[in-house]
């Protein structure tokens, strides 16, 4: 102690400490969790015959009857969303279909807007090539960003100078006739529950 000051001289064991990022297939704890899920299901005949059925209806009706809050693990959606760690959010029918292989892994959000996006060239006719990288960025931003839908549904093109998703430079390089086509097709084809984590 030094004028009432303490002073270490020792090394320091927080320096040391690393951070180490959970990736998308999460902890292990969340894993058996989905796993344990997953058992369930595969354990529910009703389950199993509307799947295989195609009956997907039937399928989600069984597993909120019957699966969902009970005892012991209480089951359900946010638990689920939680412990499979993806950006976005999981649909019930992307669980079903991962419990019984239709699927081999959930989609990244990114992976979503790509499809989307290209669903949205094809239906289209097809863009200048150089045109593409802005009219993506546009797409992508309209449909993850509440604040750019809500500026450009409001024609309040001056806030995007402070838009941090998608500025006013990228908005004017995006040609004009895009400007409404984008924002027209997400309103009619794009589930954007689907983006939210």
């Amino acid at each position: 102690v030094i004028n009432g000051a303490y002073q270490h001289l020792g090394a320091d064991i927080i320096a040391s400490i690393k951070e180490e990022k959970v990736g998308y297939e999460g902890m292990k704890v969340d894993r058996m969790f989905f796993d344990r899920f997953a058992d369930t299901v595969r354990g529910n005949e009703v389950v199993i015959e509307a799947v295989a059925a195609d009956q997907w209806e039937r399928a989600y009706d069984q597993v909120h009857r019957e699966i969902f809050d009970k005892p012991e693990d209480f089951f359900n959606l946010p638990k689920l969303r939680q412990a499979l760690g993806v950006d976005r959010r999981v649909t019930l029918r992307e669980m079903l279909e991962r419990v019984f292989d239709l699927i081999d892994h959930f989609k990244s959000k990114d992976e979503l807007l790509e499809e989307e996006f290209a669903k949205f060239v094809a239906d289209r006719e097809p863009p200048e090539a150089r045109s593409l990288p802005a009219i993506k960025a546009f797409f992508k931003a309209y449909v993850t960003s509440g604040l750019t839908r809500d500026v450009v549904d409001a024609g309040e093109f001056t806030k995007l100078a402070t838009n941090a998703a998608f500025s006013m430079q990228d908005y004017r390089s995006v040609p004009k006739k895009y400007r409404k086509l984008v924002p027209d097709y997400v309103k009619d084809y794009v589930s954007l529950n689907q983006f939210t984590a």
